[in-house]
């Protein structure tokens, strides 16, 4: 899959899928990854790491994803830096702090979910797409869930944003698909993330529970979804635009 000589963002990228996909676009031969992450000091190892792989091909920006002014500046540092902007994909996202159902959800996690998992995709590609009408091609891909496609019971900020996501994702694929840029989206399952990590710890049974009802018996891994995510950003799916790869060992069945 031909991906060399271009120009990819990727936010949330300092653990997960985030850093799975930074890495699989250097391996394979992405020449300019820009990081970015809440998470400076875990941004700027993964940095260090993808310029041992191919020097002074990477560079990182601690940045708040909710915040547009913040995300206008990283597309434009990315674009000045490297001369283009080829590929964003939209990884930066967080779960609900709290696990309660919607009359009982607080209105603060509420707020702070849509802001980065809805308001950050959008401030994304507002920011992104200028770019890429400017130089006649793009490729966006957005990180949206399983949430997004089936219900959600207790996370009604995470299933609302993430189908928002989603919704989203098919608006700008027919706004800009003769323009040459393409959006897609990915909607990963349960996988081994420390996000997943963290709701096991906050309801240890719902681990064993998902489990048995996933029909392959296990989780999936962060190489998976990033896979999927590169895959997405080849020269092998230049007709794929507005649609959403569901990557859940078939539990929505």
């Amino acid at each position: 899959m031909e991906t060399s000589n271009r120009v990819c963002v990727i936010t949330g990228a300092a653990h997960g899928i985030g850093a799975a996909t930074a890495k699989l676009m250097s391996l394979h031969g992405m020449m300019n990854v820009v990081l970015s992450d809440r998470d400076k000091e875990g941004v700027d190892s993964l940095m260090n790491q993808l310029n041992t792989i191919r020097p002074q091909s990477s560079i990182a920006f601690n940045t708040d994803v909710s915040d547009a002014k913040q995300m206008s500046q990283l597309m434009k540092a990315a674009y000045d830096r490297f001369g283009g902007l080829d590929i964003l994909v939209n990884n930066a996202g967080i779960s609900q702090s709290t696990i309660a159902k919607t009359a009982d959800s607080s209105l603060e996690d509420w707020d702070h979910v849509i802001a980065v998992n809805q308001s950050g995709v959008y401030y994304g590609m507002k920011y992104a797409i200028p770019y890429m009408l400017e130089q006649g091609h793009g490729i966006i891909v957005n990180v949206a869930s399983l949430a997004g496609l089936i219900a959600a019971p207790n996370h009604i900020a995470y299933a609302a944003s993430k189908a928002a996501v989603l919704s989203m994702t098919k608006t700008a694929a027919l706004e800009y698909g003769r323009k040459n840029i393409r959006v897609n989206a990915v909607c990963p399952g349960y996988t081994d993330t420390n996000h997943f990590d963290q709701l096991h710890e906050t309801k240890p049974e719902l681990k064993e529970r998902l489990l048995r009802a996933t029909p392959m018996k296990r989780y999936a891994k962060v190489d998976e979804i990033a896979d999927t995510i590169y895959w997405l950003c080849s020269d092998q799916t230049t007709f794929i635009t507005g649609q959403s790869i569901t990557i859940d060992g078939g539990i929505s069945l």
